[in-house]
């Protein structure tokens, strides 16, 4: 199956996201590391939290697209099988 450009886009931005997570929880761990072991812990599973958030939003985002893009398939085949039918 071939990808258009939109597919493409999407699956870089998901990859994307996920390095933002993983070095994002590093870096904001070991920023916020000076006020305390427990609070720099509690804003990094924050951090986690909203990104993992974002990230499902992105995914919905391109599930949707592709249950558009089926339903439009759909709609063509049974307009067709219609027309058929009622001449």
């Amino acid at each position: 199956m071939q990808k258009d450009k939109f597919d493409r886009i999407i699956s870089f931005l998901l990859g994307a996201s996920w390095a933002i997570v993983i070095f994002g929880a590093l870096i904001t761990f070991k920023l916020f590391l000076f006020l305390g072991f427990s609070l720099a812990l509690f804003i990094t599973i924050v951090f986690i939290v909203i990104s993992f958030f974002l990230i499902l939003t992105l995914d919905a985002f391109a599930t949707n697209r592709q249950r558009l893009e089926e339903a439009k398939k759909q709609t063509e085949l049974l307009e067709k099988i219609y027309s058929k039918h009622t001449s």
